[in-house]
């Protein structure tokens, strides 16, 4: 973690007991705040956006509306378990929008990642617009601004979760309730909420999700294969111990084909590429050496159980030179 800049009255929130003072603290104020008025919240299913999602709605219960747009890139199961949690669990005020044809239809043969991610991110902020017009009530916006966003942006978040919604849809204020914690601080304060561990802890997400691993122009069946091969891997690292010692791992599946063969035939397929990385603050980056047995149950999986891969590779670039991200 960073330096702690924060004001000196902040604590350090790694226990139980200060993640239960912050979070009475926090609905002390989030009720002062928003009194009987809405609020709306734009929920992922990352670590920020469900953790204050569900302090909101210790809160202010139903007064939160929460929407999940699935966009068709997420990993295998992060949709569902969003639905599971916050609608079924903890009863929430959820809308949940299948998205997935409109963003793929958009994605239809762009294969420049930038251009892909403004796509993403242009779409998104339509689909969450158009559903903010059809709320009536909405007096707050609740975003996971967390104090990392706000130290990179001199004070000001630059990249809202929500960021660029239309002049016309106005809100009285932002309700940002763990701005002045730190992300490890976030994870204590969602276990303390009572959230699951695969969702406290998951690993970091870009934006565009697997649209950014999915590399090139996007394919639904290829884009089909990398979540089945990604939810392999994650499995594997999680019933060997390793899901908790790598900060980020994934699988990035290439616009490309080679020969192979399966039941004594010719077959073509793609490769599935492994990245597993360490990193203290994601400007460089070491990779974590799998052990080898490992990696071949993870190829024996992979090739075995996901139609149309063939190859299984493992990236051992650090950074610098490579990202950590493909795209």
């Amino acid at each position: 973690m960073q330096n702690d800049v924060r004001p000196e009255s902040m604590k350090r929130i790694d226990t139980k007991a200060l993640a239960d003072a912050f979070i009475e603290e926090q609905i002390k104020e989030i009720k002062n705040q928003v009194k009987d008025k809405k609020v709306l919240l734009a929920l992922s299913g990352g670590v920020d956006s469900s953790v204050v999602a569900a302090l909101l709605i210790k809160a202010i219960g139903k007064q939160l509306v929460c929407v999940h747009v699935n966009h068709g890139l997420m990993r295998k199961g992060e949709s569902e378990q969003v639905v599971e949690v916050f609608k079924n669990q903890l009863d929430a005020n959820l809308v949940y929008i299948d998205a997935t044809d409109r963003f793929l239809d958009k994605l239809a043969g762009v294969a420049e990642p930038e251009k892909k991610r403004k796509i993403i991110g242009g779409e998104f902020i339509r689909v969450f617009e158009e559903e903010a017009r059809k709320l009536e009530g909405i007096s707050f916006l609740a975003q996971g601004t967390i104090y990392p966003d706000i130290l990179e942006s001199d004070g000001v978040k630059a990249h809202h979760n929500v960021g660029g919604l239309p002049d016309d849809i106005h809100f009285e204020g932002l309700v940002e309730p763990v701005k002045l914690l730190y992300k490890d601080e976030v994870r204590v304060v969602g276990k303390a909420l009572g959230l699951p561990s695969s969702m406290v802890d998951r690993q970091p997400f870009p934006g565009p999700g697997l649209g950014v691993r999915c590399l090139g122009a996007i394919t639904r069946d290829r884009l089909h294969a990398l979540r089945e091969a990604d939810a392999i891997l994650r499995e594997e690292f999680d019933k060997n111990g390793l899901a908790g010692k790598v900060w980020q791992y994934f699988i990035a599946v290439p616009d490309f084909k080679s020969v192979g063969v399966k039941d004594s035939k010719r077959y073509e397929g793609w490769p599935a590429i492994i990245r597993a990385v360490n990193t203290n603050d994601a400007m460089s980056a070491t990779i974590e050496e799998i052990p080898y047995d490992l990696l071949h149950r993870i190829t024996d999986r992979i090739t075995a159980e996901v139609d149309g891969i063939n190859r299984v590779l493992y990236d051992l670039t650090p950074k610098p030179i490579g990202t950590i991200e493909w795209e």
